[in-house]
């Protein structure tokens, strides 16, 4: 009976070992969301730009934003929108809009009007793969009226080793979803 108890503490002491030896590995690690504490939308005509913004310093939670601009356009009207991102949770402020950049294969804005009619947009941007990334674009109005522009920033990393980024909004969770007021007129 002794016989088989030590066969047994050996037994599991030596599965013990074997299993420790095997996960040398360290879990990979996460892609996180980008902290994004300001959002500004800059709309150029010509030499003309209009720059609204959003402004959380602290993100998302915690105190309420510092700033939400309305954005005012003029009516059929052509302009070219560029997006800067910042983290101002840092000092000195960390530039998003670069890291955005290089890693565009994971990111895309979507620039949803509602009404539809009141803007369309066009990216001028695209990744690696021919996608769409939006932070520079070709916004036009079409006649007066109010009403939203969402701007959403969709982080679309890999999942399991494969690419999710396919064009759509679809895969992945968002780094921005800000509903600006919209005014054209």
């Amino acid at each position: 009976m002794k016989t088989a108890f030590f066969k047994s503490l050996i037994f599991v002491a030596v599965a013990g070992i074997s299993m420790t030896a095997c996960t040398t590995e360290a879990p990979a690690a996460e892609d996180e969301n980008e902290l994004v504490t300001t959002v500004r939308l800059k709309f150029a005509q010509g030499t003309t730009i209009q720059t609204f913004e959003f402004k959380d310093i602290d993100g998302d939670g915690g105190a309420a934003p510092t700033k939400f601009d309305r954005i005012m356009l003029k009516p059929n009207s052509t302009y070219t929108l560029t997006v800067e991102l910042l983290d101002e949770t840092k000092t000195p402020a960390e530039n998003k809009t670069e890291e955005i950049k290089k890693e565009q294969d994971e990111h895309l804005f979507v620039f949803s009007p509602a009404p539809a009619s009141l803007l369309s947009y066009t990216y001028d941007d695209k990744d690696s793969k021919g996608f769409n990334v939006g932070l520079t674009g070709t916004a036009k109005t079409t006649v007066a009226g109010a009403g939203t522009l969402r701007v959403q920033l969709r982080h679309q990393p890999p999942i399991g080793g494969v690419a999710a980024k396919n064009g759509t909004a679809g895969p992945g969770s968002d780094d921005v979803n800000l509903s600006f007021n919209l005014t054209v007129q």
